[in-house]
C-alpha cells in the first residue's frame, strides 16, 4: 500500500502539512502533479502563470530527487486521474492541500466519490495564515469587511510556527509511469515571450526563500517605501506565495519583528486570507459583480472597434500616460506590475476607459505570474466599487497626480525609454508640457473629460436601492 501526495498551489516541502502527514504514516509515498484544464474550464492557467508552473515544477522534482523520491506528472481531469492512479499505486491514502477556488472545491467532492473502497482522501490547510472560514463575527457569520476583519485576525496571530521539510520520503517498489514536462508545452515559443521574466524570476522553493531574505533588510520600511515604483520597496514574494512555494506562516514568522512599519506588510499578507474568505462566500466573485447595480453599469463594449483600440493601448503600454504605460510594459517583460501601478492602471481602465473591470481582470489572469483567483477578483471588484468591500467609484485616481506624488519618474525611464531623457518636471505629463517625442502616443482620452464621463456612466445606476453613499454605510454597518 502507498500514500499519494496530491500537488496544486502548494510547490515546496518545508512547512507542507500534506508531505509530513504522508511521510508520517512510514508507507511508500508517491508525488504528483497533474495538469488540470478541463476542471477550471476558462479559468485554466494563463500563459505567464505556466511558464512560472513549469520551472516550479522541475524546482519540486529536484527537490524530491534529494530526499529519494521524484514526481509523476500526469494529464487530464484531476479526481478522473486521482482515482486512476490510486488504483494503480494501491493507495491508502491521498494527502492534500485543501483549495479553496470553486473549481477545486468541486474537484474534492468529486475525487472522494470516484476513489476505490479504502482509500480516503486526506486534506489540511496550508496555503493560508488561517483556514478560511474560522475567522467570524461574534455572530459566527462571515466577514465581508477588510478592517474588522483584520481586527479579528490581528488576535489570533502569530501563525502556528513553521515546520521542516523531511529529510527522506520512502519511494515506492516500482514508480508508476509518468509524464514529460517538456511535453506539455508550458513554455512559450514562437515568440518566446519570457527572457524578461527570466532574467527576474527564479520560480520554485528556493528563489521564494532568497526573496524573502532579500525583503527582510527592508522589511521595516515598508510602509513607507511600498509605494515608490522606482524604489524596490516590495517584498516580491506574491507569485511564490500563489504558488505555495513558501507558506504565509514562514513570511509571517520571518517579518513580524522587523520593526517599523511592517505592520503594513503584515497586513497584506491577511488581505489573502480576507480575499480567500470573500470567494468562500461568493464563489463567482470572479465573473459576477457583489453590487447588483453594477450589473446595470454602462460600460463600453471592447467589441466595438475604438474600444477595442484603447482596450489594446492600455494593454500595450501606449496610452500616452507615461505612469499607466510604465506599468503595463512592467507587465508584459516581467509578468509581474508594481502594486500601487496595478491601481492606477486598473483604475484607468476601469474609470477612464469606462472597459469592465472582468476584461481586466481577465488580462491580468493571463499576464500576471502571480494571478490569484481570489486576489484578482478582489482587488478588481474593490477599485471598481462593485466588491462588498470596495472603493467608491466616484473616487477617481488621477494618473499624473499619483506618478509625481509617489516620485515614479526613474520608474518611467525604465520601462517607457522613449521619455528617458525628459526631466522629472516633464515626465510624468510630457504632453502638458509640450515635450512628448515624437515616438510616444497622445493621450488617448484627458484626465478632465474622463472623469465627467465616468461620473455621468455612474449617474446611471446611481439610485434608490442602488448604491449611494447611505446605502454603503448602512452596509458597512451591518457587516
Amino acid at each position: 500500500m502507498t500514500t499519494i501526495i496530491w500537488f496544486r498551489r502548494d510547490l515546496r516541502l518545508q512547512d507542507q502539512a500534506a508531505v509530513l502527514a504522508a511521510v508520517r504514516r512510514g508507507r511508500p509515498v508517491v508525488p504528483v502533479y497533474i495538469l488540470d484544464d478541463d476542471t477550471p474550464r476558462h479559468r485554466r492557467m494563463g500563459g505567464a502563470s505556466r511558464w512560472w508552473l513549469h520551472h516550479s515544477l522541475v524546482s519540486l522534482d529536484e527537490s524530491l530527487r534529494k530526499l529519494g523520491s521524484r514526481l509523476i506528472l500526469r494529464r487530464g481531469p484531476a479526481a478522473q486521474v486521482l482515482g486512476k492512479l490510486a488504483r494503480e499505486c494501491k493507495a491508502s491514502a491521498i494527502h492534500c492541500l485543501r483549495h479553496h477556488e470553486p473549481w477545486w472545491r468541486n474537484a474534492e467532492r468529486s475525487l472522494q466519490e470516484l476513489l476505490p473502497v479504502g482509500t480516503s482522501l486526506i486534506r489540511h490547510d496550508g496555503l493560508y495564515l488561517l483556514p478560511p472560514g474560522s475567522i467570524t463575527t461574534g455572530s459566527g457569520t462571515p466577514f465581508r469587511i477588510y478592517t474588522p476583519f483584520w481586527r479579528a485576525m490581528a488576535k489570533a496571530m502569530p501563525p502556528a510556527l513553521p515546520r521542516a521539510a523531511p529529510d527522506h520520503l520512502p519511494a515506492p517498489e516500482n514508480w508508476p509511469e509518468s509524464e514529460n514536462l517538456k511535453d506539455w508545452g508550458l513554455l512559450p515559443h514562437s515568440p518566446d515571450w519570457s527572457t524578461g521574466m527570466a532574467n527576474f524570476w527564479t520560480p520554485g522553493e528556493d528563489g521564494a526563500h532568497d526573496r524573502l531574505d532579500e525583503f527582510l533588510h527592508r522589511a521595516r520600511g515598508y510602509g513607507d517605501t511600498r509605494n515608490l515604483p522606482a524604489q524596490p520597496g516590495t517584498s516580491f514574494l506574491s507569485p511564490h506565495l500563489h504558488f505555495g512555494e513558501i507558506s504565509p506562516a514562514m513570511v509571517w514568522h520571518a517579518t513580524m519583528n522587523a520593526g517599523g512599519s511592517v505592520e503594513t506588510f503584515l497586513k497584506e499578507l491577511v488581505w489573502r486570507d480576507y480575499a480567500a474568505n470573500v470567494i468562500l462566500q461568493f464563489p463567482d466573485y470572479g465573473s459576477a459583480n457583489a453590487r447588483e447595480a453594477f450589473d446595470r453599469f454602462p460600460w463600453r463594449d471592447p467589441v466595438e472597434r475604438d474600444v477595442n483600440r484603447d482596450l489594446m493601448a492600455w494593454g500595450k503600454g501606449l496610452t500616452g500616460y507615461p505612469i499607466v504605460d510604465a506599468g503595463m510594459r512592467e507587465l508584459w517583460a516581467t509578468g509581474w506590475m508594481h502594486n500601487r501601478v496595478r491601481m492606477i492602471a486598473a483604475s484607468f481602465l476601469v474609470k477612464h476607459l469606462l472597459i469592465d473591470w472582468r476584461v481586466g481582470e481577465q488580462w491580468f489572469w493571463d499576464t500576471l505570474v502571480d494571478a490569484d483567483y481570489a486576489s484578482n477578483a478582489v482587488n478588481w471588484q474593490w477599485t471598481a466599487g462593485s466588491g462588498v468591500d470596495s472603493n467608491m467609484f466616484v473616487r477617481i485616481m488621477a494618473p499624473l497626480t499619483q506618478s509625481e506624488k509617489f516620485d515614479s519618474a526613474d520608474y518611467i525611464r525604465k520601462w517607457v525609454p522613449e521619455l528617458a531623457h525628459l526631466s522629472k518636471m516633464h515626465i510624468h505629463d510630457p504632453e502638458e508640457y509640450g515635450m512628448r517625442p515624437a515616438a510616444y502616443p497622445s493621450k488617448i482620452i484627458g484626465h478632465r473629460e474622463a472623469r465627467e464621463r465616468a461620473l455621468a456612466a455612474y449617474a446611471t445606476i446611481k439610485g434608490a436601492g442602488s448604491i449611494d453613499d447611505e446605502a454603503m454605510a448602512r452596509f458597512e454597518a451591518a457587516a
